[in-house]
């Protein structure tokens, strides 16, 4: 049976659509795209998908996966038209991959626990880089998380990978105690006089690191969280200025009292029946 909204013909059309986009006679902006000139936009568009799924309604994630999904088309177009690959190379490829990494599924194997799974899944995973020739005899399994990620995902990233093979804190509670280490050490060289930038440069490093990795343990996804909480920073220094604007000043006008008096009060606005 099919799922609600299940593609069918409606795949193809699209892949067609976005051919004629591309073909002589069709639009000039799309003909002049290449694999470089869209990376911006495939990156944005991922972006808003992750603030759908965080703030909006199904309607607006329906939407922003078809704007990503319109990216991975037209990659896959352009690779076709220079006789690289297409689109139905890109689908072969990653259903193989599903069904190679999912022995438990399609294969013999047994797997009890998520935790099992993705063990297993990091271990097939050099597997494939040996047999392909693309892995050296020294290479760290690091090695397959770009650098060219934003820092934050880059240490969730590395943090969850050596997770996998045991390279981690007993519980969250662990974490959270190096927490509180790593802050302590940071005030250590904050305080020092006179203060070395490079060494509380480094101090900040670990302690972003360690509350990655504190996210991560707690099951928090540390992006959508800081997201979360950059969201949050902009209704409360909003409503900092529509308060201060009903009494015809701004903030530069205000002092650090008042204006902290009405970040108070936007937070008790913010809290339910009342609670702190």
């Amino acid at each position: 049976m099919d799922s609600p909204g299940a593609a069918g013909p409606a795949f193809d059309d699209f892949v067609r659509l976005i051919a004629r986009l591309r073909a002589p006679g069709g639009c000039p902006w799309d003909r002049e795209q290449t694999h470089a000139s869209l990376k911006p936009m495939t990156l944005e568009e991922a972006y808003e998908v992750l603030m759908a799924i965080d703030e909006g309604t199904d309607e607006d994630l329906a939407g922003e996966l078809g704007d990503l999904l319109l990216q991975v088309v037209f990659h896959a177009q352009i690779a076709a038209e220079e006789g690289r690959f297409g689109i139905g190379d890109v689908i072969a490829h990653v259903m193989a991959k599903m069904v190679r990494r999912h022995p438990h599924v399609f294969g013999g194997e047994t797997a009890s626990s998520s935790g099992e799974v993705l063990r297993n899944w990091e271990a097939l995973k050099q597997a494939e880089r040996k047999a392909s020739g693309k892995a050296a005899p020294a290479e760290s399994m690091l090695d397959t998380v770009p650098r060219s990620l934003p820092a934050v995902m880059e240490a969730f990233q590395a943090s969850t990978k050596v997770a996998r093979v045991g390279f981690e804190w007993p519980d969250a509670s662990g974490a959270i105690d190096k927490l509180e280490e790593e802050t302590r050490e940071l005030r250590v060289e904050a305080d020092s006089a006179p203060r070395d930038l490079r060494r509380v440069t480094d101090e900040v490093g670990d302690l972003l690191f360690t509350a990655v990795n504190v996210a991560r343990m707690l099951g928090v996804d540390p992006e959508s969280a800081l997201k979360a909480a950059n969201r949050k920073f902009r209704r409360r220094f909003g409503h900092v200025e529509a308060r201060l604007r009903q009494n015809g000043r701004a903030p530069a006008e205000s002092t650090l009292d008042e204006m902290e008096a009405l970040w108070q009060e936007a937070k008790a606005a913010e809290r339910p029946n009342g609670s702190v």
